[in-house]
């Protein structure tokens, strides 16, 4: 778990070490810190930041598919199985099957779930306003637009790179070709040390 001197540590790095580094890991960084304060505003309420991905998606469209759940969240289904499983544990949501349709499972808010939207938010609006202290509307107007144009191009190059059959593999299969590679790597080392004379 991070410290605030691991916080006093990115800082520095930004403001001297680094100052022109790549976009990505400053707006990797920011992330970082926004979900590390929501975090320990949710832990007073025994909310996982995993469990807050869901609820606030639910919030707007109870309901939803396990699958439309995981595409929305940007998550792998089977993470969104083992959250959905957690929540339902904890009393906040319910999966079921609609009437005439065994195939999926749609995922609704219970009440206690539904309650949780009234205490939540405004821990995530304090995040938000903690983030911007000191910053005029108009130069947060400009970040908000700066940011959703880098989401947007991104996406367009995503789109693009599914044209070229370019994807992101899953965890599961990442880790496969690691490994493999790992293998593939030490088995020359084995046999050459095997084929040495004495």
């Amino acid at each position: 778990m991070s410290s605030p001197e691991d916080t006093r540590k990115i800082l520095e790095h930004w403001q001297s070490a680094a100052p022109g580094d790549r976009l990505a890991h400053l707006v990797k960084d920011a992330t970082r810190a926004f979900i590390r304060a929501l975090q320990m505003r949710l832990n007073e309420h025994h909310v996982s930041f995993g469990h807050w991905a869901f609820l606030r998606i639910l919030w707007v469209q109870d309901g939803l598919t396990q699958r439309d759940l995981s595409d929305q969240a940007g998550v792998m289904e089977p993470t969104t199985y083992s959250a959905l499983k957690a929540m339902e544990a904890l009393g906040y949501v319910e999966r079921r099957h609609r009437p005439g349709n065994k195939k999926n499972i749609h995922v609704y808010l219970t009440e206690r779930g539904r309650q949780l939207e009234n205490v939540l938010i405004p821990l995530a609006e304090e995040v938000n306003g903690i983030g911007v202290q000191g910053l005029a509307a108009g130069e947060i107007e400009v970040a908000r637009k700066v940011l959703l144009s880098i989401i947007a191009n991104l996406a367009q190059d995503e789109a693009r790179a599914d044209a070229r059959s370019l994807r992101i593999p899953s965890t599961r299969e990442l880790s496969r070709r690691v490994s493999e590679r790992a293998a593939r790597q030490a088995a020359p080392g084995r046999i050459a040390s095997t084929a040495v004379p004495e």
